[in-house]
């Protein structure tokens, strides 16, 4: 890391003269250039009051205070692959079909990328990307596919904390700060010396947790590993142990999500502490690789004409809901946090407007000055970030009053359909019936911990037409599961007779093999199943 970063006292004066100066104008002044930094899994909690009392973010502090952060910021599909298809194509996951982490964007897909190249824009990526297909193993597919099947089978390690090096280890997640490195450098070698605006993207896999390898075929993703240096940026006595639902009383769309991700077991407090320490220590690390973005910018004076948006796919649950990872449409998976700084931007803004990723295409689009397609999904960001005429935000598409979410992947045995409104959280499952909905007031119950959909029928009623309006979802659901049984009969047929050895060493072998044959008899009739 090099040397203070922008935080440091004395680059604050400078920093705040520099972004005065280069305050955007209307047309007629240079465009602006972009930079997205996305990571992984990061809570967007943690960017705004009180969430940010736990870990020190020095960076994303410093983009609140000279930009704006977005109160209610969603991801429209919390897990990676579909997440990022929505964001770089402005469509909801059912226009795109982005099912699970290997069925994105087509590959001739034009992201808003191409069209700010076609348009005259230097463009760079690094990192993560996985808006086409992930890079997960052939056991997630496989699980995603068959969370029809009646059975429940562990997929993932159960969550664990792991430390690492000492008190001045700071780089833990390398391959994350070598992309960073590649990034900074292309900014001080490359897009100093441009004439036209550029747009550099950076995608990060931190603050995703890691590998476990005691998990069977590839792992799952189960171990919170973080170094003492980092862990010392956070306040453990302010982290918050969530309360836990008994296993009796869980929805049973949430009961399977914690009994496939390994959580149905007994937690100490104190594992339960660490385990939220850990993560938010994770999250300080991709602070970090923000900070020397912003560094590069400032030494090289771009800063003053670069907008710069730091975003995630989703969020991470954390032990929340007696569930870690994502793929739930509770706050700590589905809110997003979402910083916007640079020239034109108003400081410290706080925007409580309801938005999501397939705003980031319009957006991008707006800051070129791009004309965007008719079809989006979203809307742009930027009437909201900047001091526009009446005239000029009312001759635009009026934005939404509410946000959608939808998840069809694993660990989740039904699809999922959240609607957020002012202060309610609508989740409907599968065709709207076989599943009983949840109705969340937020204002009331932060934490979600009661479900008041039979307390305020005509609110869910209310809500689930505008769902409905939005999208047909009982036919969707059926169209995954039609969908998830012919990958699934493909592949079967594709192993020939090694489908039950196959199949029993995937990530779930320890359960599988315990029983095979009550399992295998479980698919069987599954597949025996008439297509609805």
């Amino acid at each position: 890391m090099r040397g203070a970063g922008p935080a440091a006292p004395g680059g604050l004066a400078l920093l705040l003269l520099l972004l005065a100066a280069g305050r955007l104008a209307a047309a007629g002044q240079p465009r602006p250039s972009v930079v997205l930094v996305a990571c992984d899994s990061f809570d967007g909690r943690l960017t705004f009051y009180p969430g940010n009392q736990t870990v020190a973010l020095p960076f994303i502090n410093f983009m609140k205070r000279y930009g704006t952060v977005f109160l209610n910021a969603y991801t429209n599909s919390p897990i990676c692959c579909p997440s990022r298809a929505a964001m770089w194509s402005g469509l909801f996951t059912h226009l795109t079909e982005s099912w699970n982490n290997f069925k994105g964007l087509d590959l001739d897909y034009v992201t808003w990328m191409d069209l700010m190249q076609k348009h005259g824009y230097h463009t760079q990526k690094y990192g993560k990307l996985d808006y086409t297909s992930g890079h997960h193993s052939v056991s997630n597919r496989v699980e995603a596919w068959t969370r029809d099947v009646d059975f429940l089978l562990r997929q993932e390690g159960r969550p664990t904390v792991k430390l690492t090096g000492n008190k001045t280890h700071m780089r833990v997640m390398e391959a994350d700060w070598q992309n960073t490195d590649k990034a900074v450098n292309w900014i001080r070698e490359e897009a100093i010396n441009f004439t036209q605006p550029f747009v550099l993207y950076l995608g990060l896999n931190l603050p995703h947790p890691y590998p476990s390898p005691s998990t069977g075929e590839n792992f799952g993703s189960s171990t919170f590993l973080t170094s003492p240096y980092w862990l010392e940026k956070v306040t453990y006595e302010a982290i918050k142990i969530p309360k836990w639902s008994s296993l009796s009383e869980m929805h049973p769309v949430d009961y399977y999500s914690s009994y496939t991700k390994n959580c149905t077991g007994e937690f100490t407090k104190q594992e339960v502490r660490n385990i939220r320490a850990f993560y938010y220590a994770m999250c300080a690390e991709a602070d970090a690789m923000l900070g020397e973005i912003i560094s590069a910018l400032r030494d090289t004076g771009l800063l003053k004409r670069t907008i710069i948006i730091f975003t995630a796919d989703h969020g991470e649950l954390a032990m929340e809901h007696r569930q870690f990872y994502k793929m739930s449409m509770y706050e700590g998976s589905s809110h997003v946090p979402l910083l916007v700084m640079g020239p034109g931007i108003k400081q410290q803004q706080q925007i409580s407007n309801l938005v999501s990723l397939v705003d980031i295409y319009p957006t991008m689009l707006d800051i070129a000055r791009i004309p965007a397609p008719q079809n989006l999904s979203g809307y742009s960001l930027m009437p909201l970030l900047l001091e526009m005429a009446e005239d000029e935000v009312s001759s635009r598409r009026p934005r939404p009053l509410w946000v959608l979410s939808e998840f069809h992947g694993c660990n989740v045995n039904s699809s999922t359909y959240m609607l957020r409104t002012d202060k309610w959280k609508y989740i409907t499952y599968s065709d709207g019936h076989s599943v009983l909905p949840q109705l969340f007031d937020l204002s009331a119950d932060p934490d979600e911990l009661k479900n008041v959909a039979m307390k305020f029928p005509v609110v869910a009623h209310s809500l689930d037409k505008i769902l409905h309006s939005i999208v047909n979802y009982p036919k969707v659901s059926s169209s995954v599961q039609e969908y998830n049984k012919r990958q699934f009969i493909s592949w079967k047929q594709s192993l020939g007779q090694n489908y039950s050895n196959v199949i029993a060493n995937l990530r779930w072998h320890q359960d599988w093999l315990k029983e095979p044959k009550k399992y295998e008899d479980a698919i069987d009739k599954w597949l025996s199943q008439r297509q609805h």
